[in-house]
């Protein structure tokens, strides 16, 4: 079962055709039967539209005013509006294979790449052009623009070929079915929707006129979609845009968003092209695979789409176009802190921990003892109605989303430990700590000693913030059973500071226990240390590992690169950073470098040049730089800055990671405000000089709107080093056309050139 197309009613009355804004019928074609929907209050079938039902149907439209036309595989029905039908039927054995319908053209392609084309005259008649067009293969599939206002035809027909091109056709009366321009592809075709985006109104002697440009869109075999404008004067084709959308064939659909036309392609998700701000918006929809579609308009939704999935019809309707991330929200008892992902079943293992709050047995417990005191309170002759007003009181439930929860004070703290399901958001397991344990790291380790996962929590006690004491703490180990997710308590380590950082290390665990690193190794009653380095000079609070290598960052005095020397069971410092970071959050890019994030909202690329990653490999014994302490007092060696960029809020996660398939790695950072946005690396020097001078330009042209020098700002705590600012370079598209020109123009493009170069690098790491 599969949807073919809309009928789109019109504004004039004739015959009794009735006046209606919105769509009257939903045409479903089966493989070997037509279904007529008709769109009321409710959707019923109907069997006088005058539509031939024991037929497929390939295509379905309003034609001219008052008319509608139905292509099956043996001909053409047109139904006029006092349902007269006249009939074309495909000569001799042929059949009619793919075609391509607007409000007054119809264009069909018979089985051996014939092309038959059909125009409306203007008494309403469908007439076929005298000559045909023989196509040099057979065709894949075929498209037609929107006649526009005030003309009486489309100009030209894109035809895909299974030779691997799309061609483009003229239908000018001089000239009709004769090529225009050809575009060769890297695979065949599936799809074609031309459309006309980015439409801008201007005032010209009185007189409101609209013009945008004619786009082609190629839906390919292989899950590539690509777009190129198409010349309305001469058809040709130039500026394509590349975009893979997924591992299914794309489909395309011509749909209505916001007043204008757009294009919705389906793949193995569906995703809407659309022009919003002088900007083209390229987003995957979040719903489950469509297999077709097209536009549809009622009183209840103006702006919809019907669509098939499986073997259901659905009607949907678009919201919050502008929104770039899709989220689902399930509610937690507790702020989570940090989470690990066990990647063997999918699962997220999240620690939870709030300051100024109770636990379920402390509130219970407290509940108890405020219902005594009301007894106590209570006269003789009242105790019977306080011994039901504290029943009362210990039965009721007040659910703490609505009614708020209590306040425990400064230095009370609430923690557990749950392992959920991301997708569905069904809980497994939960483990509640004692009150006043507050659960500040978390790790995922693979011990060597039996190979199995286990959940490592770090737990401070009696912890306030404010100045900063603690009561020491423990590591906690919990066995995780991959069949039903539950968590098993094995031991509980003591130790004597807040464990700020853990981190799995060759098949141990780091632990960042107040300024002291520690290896521990998995035994059966407790953790065993086997080694540790006290030279981090304030609070350890990020642990990241790799090979031989431990990055650890320090509270406000940036990351130390520490080397484990295995034959000599020893840490050794070997090189640190020049400058002072109060680091928030920190991940490895590669085995010399790595991001960090600071509570000042500056992100830092940190990297060890080559000579001292030489040096530190070749040195067998670590006794250089044990012993060396090199220059600031601090470590033999030194950390190059690659980057820095001064964002303007607190950078809590950093990620390296990969938004959408087949795309390049990124550096993906999270804010406290709740920002997300990505850092790309430039892949060659030519765009790395282009997009330097767009942003000294855009510095020029389009200063901020407070005023505030944008240099200064993003050099605000350490001078801006090799980071473009991408947000400000997108602000070109919105650019007056003269100012666009100008700065273009300066760099040696055009404006279009320039556009695409901004699309390209976002579509490469991003949605």
């Amino acid at each position: 079962m599969w949807l073919l197309s809309r009928t789109e009613l019109t504004h004039k009355v004739q015959y009794g055709w009735p006046v209606d804004e919105f769509d009257a019928y939903i045409i479903v074609s089966f493989v070997n039967a037509t279904l007529v929907l008709s769109i009321g209050d409710t959707v019923e079938e109907v069997t006088d539209s005058g539509f031939l039902g024991t037929t497929p149907t390939l295509c379905c439209s309003a034609l001219g005013d008052d008319a509608l036309v139905q292509v099956y595989p043996d001909g053409i029905r047109h139904i006029r509006a006092d349902k007269r039908v006249n009939e074309w039927k495909a000569p001799g054995k042929k059949t009619i294979m793919k075609c391509a319908v607007n409000q007054r053209q119809v264009v069909i392609a018979l089985s051996g790449g014939e092309l038959v084309y059909f125009e409306m005259d203007p008494s309403g008649q469908l007439n076929e052009y005298t000559e045909r067009k023989k196509m040099p293969s057979e065709v894949m599939c075929m498209a037609l623009g929107s006649v526009p206002s005030g003309e009486q035809r489309s100009w030209f027909l894109a035809v895909g070929l299974a030779d691997n091109t799309v061609r483009i056709i003229s239908l000018d009366p001089t000239d009709c079915l004769s090529p225009r321009s050809m575009q060769a592809l890297p695979s065949a075709a599936e799809s074609l929707c031309i459309v006309e985006m980015g439409t801008v109104e201007s005032l010209e002697d009185g007189v409101t006129t609209t013009s945008g440009c004619i786009y082609l869109n190629i839906g390919l075999t292989n899950g590539v979609l690509l777009r190129t404008v198409l010349d309305p004067v001469s058809g040709d084709l130039a500026d394509t845009r590349t975009r893979y959308l997924g591992s299914r064939p794309v489909k395309l659909f011509r749909i209505q968003m916001q007043g204008s036309e757009a294009v919705l392609a389906m793949s193995s998700r569906s995703w809407l092209s659309y022009y919003y701000q002088n900007r083209f918006h390229l987003t995957p929809l979040s719903y489950e695979t469509l297999e077709y579609a097209s536009g549809f308009s009622s009183e209840q939704c103006a702006e919809g789409i019907v669509a098939i999935s499986t073997n259901t019809l659905r009607i949907l309707a678009l919201e919050k176009l502008g929104a770039v991330f899709n989220q689902i929200t399930f509610p937690l008892e507790y702020t989570p802190k940090r989470f690990a992902i066990h990647h063997e079943t999918g699962k997220l293992i999240i620690s939870e921990t709030d300051h100024n709050a109770y636990t379920e047995e402390t509130k219970n417990v407290r509940k108890k003892q405020m219902a005594d005191e009301m007894r106590e309170a209570a006269g003789e002759d009242e105790q019977e109605l306080a011994n039901e007003m504290a029943d009362a009181f210990i039965n009721e439930v007040l659910p703490e989303d609505v009614f708020s929860s209590p306040k425990a004070g400064t230095g009370m703290w609430a923690s557990q430990i749950r392992v959920m399901d991301p997708i569905n958001g069904h809980t497994y397991s939960k483990v509640q700590l004692a009150q006043n344990e507050a659960v500040l790291s978390l790790a995922l380790v693979r011990f060597a000693v039996d190979q199995k996962w286990y959940v490592v929590a770090g737990v401070a006690k009696d912890l306030q913030i404010n100045p900063k004491i603690g009561n020491g703490g423990f590591i906690d180990v919990y066995k995780v059973d991959s069949q039903t997710h539950q968590l098993e308590h094995m031991h509980r380590t003591e130790i004597d500071d807040v464990p700020g950082a853990l981190a799995p290390f060759q098949g141990r665990l780091l632990a960042g226990i107040g300024k002291v690193l520690r290896i521990y190794d998995l035994g059966k009653k407790k953790l065993l240390r086997k080694c540790e380095n006290k030279h981090i000079p304030n609070a350890i609070i990020n642990i990241q590992g790799m090979g031989q290598r431990v990055y650890v960052s320090d509270v406000q005095e940036s990351v130390y690169c520490i080397k484990y020397k295995r034959a000599e069971n020893q840490l050794i410092i070997f090189a640190d950073d020049t400058h002072p970071r109060w680091i928030t959050s920190t991940t490895l890019l590669d085995y010399d470098t790595v991001a960090t994030g600071d509570k000042f909202g500056n992100i830092a690329i940190l990297r060890l040049p080559h000579s001292v990653s030489d040096d530190v490999d070749e040195d067998p014994t670590g006794n250089k730089a044990l012993w060396d302490r090199g220059l600031l007092n601090g470590a033999s060696q030194k950390a190059e800055n690659i980057c820095t960029f001064h964002l303007g809020e607190i950078v809590m996660s950093l990620q390296k990671a990969t938004l959408i398939p087949g795309g390049s790695e990124s550096l993906i950072y999270a804010t406290m405000s709740g920002t997300v946005g990505a850092l790309v690396p430039f892949t060659s020097r030519e765009d790395y000089d282009f997009f330097q001078h767009l942003e000294m330009h855009m510095r020029n042209e389009n200063p901020p709107l407070c005023g505030r020098d944008h240099l200064s700002y993003r050099s605000y705590y350490y001078p801006v080093k090799n980071v473009m600012d991408g947000d400000l370079c997108e602000q070109f598209t919105s650019l007056d056309p003269a100012k666009q020109k100008s700065i273009a123009s300066d760099l040696g493009r055009t404006p279009s050139e320039v556009a695409k170069k901004l699309e390209d690098i976002r579509t490469r790491y991003a949605f």
